[in-house]
């Protein structure tokens, strides 16, 4: 009963040291709502069409002509003028009238006629994350339908059979299809797993920025709560009593990130609410038991913004959504399983982009609860320690 009293007791004492701390509430709130809702309008639209394109033509034949018409006739790309003014197309970029351009030199043709390596220059605007896909894949596109186009003639050393059959077989078929991703975009395939490590990375920030505040009272505060006696039950009080207080506000937290925003968007959601309940239940206690039991490491309330901040490409990459787990080094494969995030984000992304059920998730479940124990444990330590130095 007392154990009870204690934890319901921190929780309180937390819940109100939240409300009343304003840097705590802003990366709280604030983190969640406007880092969700900022990364799914960058990579909104999913894919971009008829994305607009300057023509700087130097060469103006037949067959810079022809490489332009192929260019426009690509879904990706929408030409908006040809010029021969580097200049003025520059201008037109710096206007928003253009997102790319197009330089052809003069000696294009030429080099074509010879079967020597022609050069088109391309630029793009990358005040959007999705232009480089999209007139990348216009300009390769184009590029390769006129290298088809013009590729007999440079077969005229070759008498007429044998130019009529390597010109008239077709070559391997190639189709790449994206498995598990419905528009080939970078939103279905990215934003899953970014809003999981939102959740992960916020949770870790806002608990580390308690606890400095606590390292700079020396615990004080929490000391009064819970007495100051130095025996483990105290130690389970404050660890169960924080960590549950977090794992309410995520909670509510994660119908918004994980629940709406997938809807609001047209991302990937093919995970049943129990299924995503049975992931997240792990994954916060588990965030919140490690940023606990990290809690030595931050002895002021800027640290953890400073310093949690750049880690969230590397622990995208540990998850294997970006780069093949059996392609790692093997220290970094063991790394993975510390963390509570590249093995959640690994789960959520088989569940709710691939359709996975509960037994495809088997082992990532397995790691979560194994790193709640685990985490739960340490943090018990830290804070017995901690309180007995305090």
């Amino acid at each position: 009963m007392q154990l009870l009293n204690n934890i319901l007791r921190v929780a309180i004492y937390e819940y109100r040291s939240i409300l009343r701390s304003p840097s705590v509430l802003l990366v709280l709130a604030g983190g969640i709502f406007m880092y969700g809702m900022l990364y799914n309008y960058m990579y909104s639209p999913n894919v971009l069409l008829e994305v607009p394109v300057a023509i700087v033509d130097n060469n103006r034949t037949s067959l810079s002509r022809r490489f332009t018409r192929l260019l426009d006739a690509t879904p990706q790309v929408r030409i908006e003028g040809v010029t021969t003014d580097i200049a003025e197309a520059h201008k037109r970029m710096k206007k928003n009238e253009v997102a790319g351009i197009v330089f052809m030199p003069k000696d294009f043709d030429k080099k074509v006629g010879k079967g020597e390596e022609a050069l088109f220059v391309a630029y793009n605007n990358t005040a959007s994350f999705l232009y480089y896909e999209a007139l990348a894949e216009g300009f390769s596109g184009a590029m390769l339908a006129l290298d088809d186009a013009v590729r007999q003639n440079q077969l005229v050393f070759l008498n007429s059979d044998a130019v009529s059959a390597i010109t008239n077989t077709r070559s391997i078929g190639v189709q790449g299809i994206a498995l598990y991703n419905k528009s080939g975009g970078y939103a279905d395939y990215l934003l899953p797993s970014v809003l999981m490590l939102i959740l992960f990375q916020t949770m870790l920030m806002v608990i580390s920025m308690r606890c400095g505040i606590e390292a700079e009272l020396y615990m004080r505060p929490l000391i009064g709560v819970v007495g100051c006696s130095s025996s483990w039950g105290r130690a389970v009080s404050i660890v169960i009593g924080k960590a549950a207080v977090y794992v309410g506000f995520y909670a509510l937290f994660a119908i918004f990130l994980v629940g709406f925003l997938p809807l609001l968007f047209n991302l990937p959601h093919l995970a049943n609410p129990l299924l995503l309940i049975r992931i997240l239940t792990p994954y916060f206690f588990a965030t919140a038991f490690f940023s606990l039991a990290c809690s030595p490491l931050f002895k002021d309330s800027d640290a953890p913004l400073l310093f949690i901040a750049f880690f969230s490409v590397g622990l995208l990459f540990l998850s294997g959504i970006s780069w093949p787990l059996e392609l790692m080094p093997w220290p970094w494969r063991a790394l993975r399983y510390l963390l509570p995030a590249p093995i959640g984000v690994l789960a959520f992304v088989k569940a709710n982009s691939m359709g996975a059920n509960i037994s495809d998730i088997n082992g990532e479940m397995v790691v979560l609860w194994s790193q709640c124990i685990g985490y739960f444990a340490l943090a018990c330590v830290v804070y017995k320690r901690n309180r007995f130095r305090s």
